[in-house]
């Protein structure tokens, strides 16, 4: 390894040392900025700053309503005006298009200040909360009370609208299961009405009503959630372990170590053929520990090291490099373990295991966003857009219990042919599979399954092909069409909707809730009724390079990048799929018979 080389490796190492210095840092940009500070002529974008198709989104303006009778007027004034209207949070994580209505006049509501309720009740064990509260919010706010929600995502920005709008979950197959939803009793929702109703209305569902079933996973095309109502338990404590070991026998044990801890996870390292288990259960709450969950990837990053670590993965991609990933990958892992993923046994270090902590404490983290507005920023969260970053496409794929070992092993065959092509997705905490069981929401999980979240590089430039990315898009086609795996809602590139309504039985269900809750349809957009169907072109944008950010599988070379030497090609291990893969010798392009994805187009 050369001085160069060197100095990038303890660069990247210091991305996960200095966030631990005060220095001062910053909250992200707002994903709404409007041309007039009375909220007209506006940009939306997610709190990474580019869609997956890199397009603007506008709007004609954005509200942003305190109380509900103001959530009541804005849905009004949307539907008096015929305008197409979508709801936004504080900062906005889904990556698919969800906030955004369409064309250039729509209508956004934000939910930025409707959160001033968390209202508590310790006899029934439920809490009624405001759409726009934060997690973090959510879950101290409870557990001031003595009470905890049992599951919720591992990230503690997002709003309580939000994440049961995308279906977010934890990791367990026990009780209810992970995913929120799964806890909600109650909502209370604002939908369009007549003129003679004043243009907007207030329901209520409660448990046991068949139209909450399409609220509690909703992709926001029902209306606006006001309130939710959750059923909580008594405040406790978890006791988590985290076992770094070889992925010997993965396949065969993944399935029963769900079902053997309660908030159970798996992070895979397939390059190294590594992988941690957490062991993750519930300890009596007289047991001492304070533990807290400060994982490192949510902490607050030097602005300067971000855009070093950024630059080490463009220095590998354009040398084609991948050995130089892999050692960046290795050393950042081994940190990782070091420091117990970010776990502390107290307010301030970790200094082993077990880690036992209050359920609030252990059960989300993230601390990059609640900043102050300072400029210029010197810690941030690592994807934040205003500096150069991190910058990453997400594939999250639930794949069922009975067939999750089999695309393990599928994976495995992959690796071992090049174990350095997923050097890149270590980097990025390689595969982090948690367990979400059945669901009860029409559009919620269909089964018991292992969801895969896999995170890796993105070009700056949407026409430059990514090192190795043949094996990431295999690995994607894979999941998605010879697993039928369920994409996240609020994750995912375009493909990863491609055809998705044939996996969910119940779908025409939730479009007659859809009819009947939102008649004309002005929750719904361009994306959203590509991705339920109801339009027939699909998600899938058919262009020169669209296969490069996954808007499309290639069935022809232009899919790809043929002038730098990336030609669609079949699958190694699933022959059905269709593949950017790099040829030094600019082998003949795909012709004839060999040059679609019809034997694609049957698995999907």
């Amino acid at each position: 390894m050369n001085s160069k080389r060197i100095s990038i490796l303890l660069t990247h190492l210091g991305l996960w040392i200095l966030p631990l210095l005060q220095v001062a840092h910053t909250a992200p940009p707002p994903p709404v900025e409007c041309l007039s500070t009375s909220g007209y002529g506006c940009t939306v974008s997610s709190t990474y700053g580019v869609w997956p198709d890199r397009s603007t989104c506008k709007v004609a303006k954005v509200l942003y309503p305190t109380t509900e009778q103001e959530l009541v007027a804005a849905v009004a004034d949307g539907v008096k005006n015929h305008t197409k209207i979508k709801v936004v949070s504080k900062y906005s994580h889904s990556i698919p298009k969800l906030v955004c209505p369409g064309g250039d006049e729509g209508m956004l509501i934000s939910t930025r200040d409707y959160a001033r309720t968390i209202a508590v009740n310790t006899s029934s064990l439920t809490a009624t909360v405001d759409s726009g509260v934060e997690l973090r919010e959510l879950v101290d706010g409870i557990a001031a009370h003595g009470m905890a929600l049992p599951h919720s995502p591992y990230w503690d920005g997002v709003s309580v609208g939000g994440l049961l709008s995308t279906g977010a979950h934890g990791s367990s197959l026990w009780g209810r299961g992970s995913a929120v939803h799964e806890y909600v009793i109650g909502m209370r929702l604002v939908i369009p009405a007549s003129p003679e109703e004043g243009f907007a209305k207030i329901i209520e569902l409660v448990e046991g009503d068949e139209d909450l079933n399409a609220a509690k996973v909703s992709f926001g095309v029902l209306g606006v959630i006001s309130q939710v109502t959750l059923t909580l338990q008594p405040l406790f404590k978890r006791s988590v372990t985290n076992n770094f070991t070889s992925d010997d026998g993965l396949e065969d044990n993944i399935a029963p170590f769900g079902l053997q801890n309660e908030f159970g996870d798996v992070l895979w390292y397939p390059s190294m053929g590594k992988a941690i288990y957490r062991v993750d259960n519930r300890a009596v709450n007289t047991t001492r520990g304070d533990g807290v969950n400060d994982f490192i990837g949510f902490r607050q990053t030097s602005s300067v090291f971000a855009e070093l670590r950024r630059s080490a993965e463009e220095v590998s991609e354009e040398t084609m490099n991948a050995d130089l990933k892999c050692k960046l990958a290795e050393a950042q892992v081994a940190l990782f373990v070091e420091l117990g993923a970010g776990l502390k046994n107290n307010d301030f270090v970790f200094t082993g295991y077990p880690v036992i902590g209050y359920q609030n404490l252990i059960q989300t983290a993230g601390n990059c966003q609640n900043a102050p507005d300072e400029n210029p920023p010197e810690l941030v969260c690592a994807w934040d857009p205003r500096v150069k970053g991190l910058f990453f496409h997400q594939t999250a794929v639930s794949i069922s219990i009975s067939q999750i070992s089999s695309f393990i092993s599928d994976v495995k065959k992959l690796r071992d042919a090049d174990p350095s092509s997923l050097c890149g997705v270590d980097l990025y905490s390689g595969f982090f599979m948690r367990y979400v069981k059945k669901s009860t929401a029409y559009l919620g999980k269909t089964e018991d399954v292992v969801d895969i979240d896999i995170t890796y590089y993105r070009s700056d430039k949407a026409t430059t092909p990514r090192l190795n990315e043949d094996v990431l898009e295999e690995i994607e086609q894979m999941a998605l069409f010879k697993y039928k795996g369920l994409p996240h809602w609020g994750k995912n590139r375009n493909l990863g909707f491609e055809n998705v309504t044939s996996k969910y039985p119940d779908l025409p269900k939730f479009l007659d809730v859809r009819r009947r809750f939102d008649p004309q349809a002005l929750f719904s957009s361009e994306w959203s009724d590509a991705v339920l169907g109801i339009v027939p072109e699909g998600v899938s944008i058919l262009k020169d390079n669209c296969a490069l950010e996954g808007l499309c599988i290639c069935s022809e070379d232009r899919h790809c990048a043929p002038d730098s030497g990336y030609f669609c090609k079949p699958g190694h291990v699933f022959r059905d799929a269709r593949v950017c893969r790099y040829n030094a010798s600019l082998s003949e392009p795909l012709t004839g018979d060999r040059r679609c994805g019809s034997d694609l187009q049957s698995q999907m």
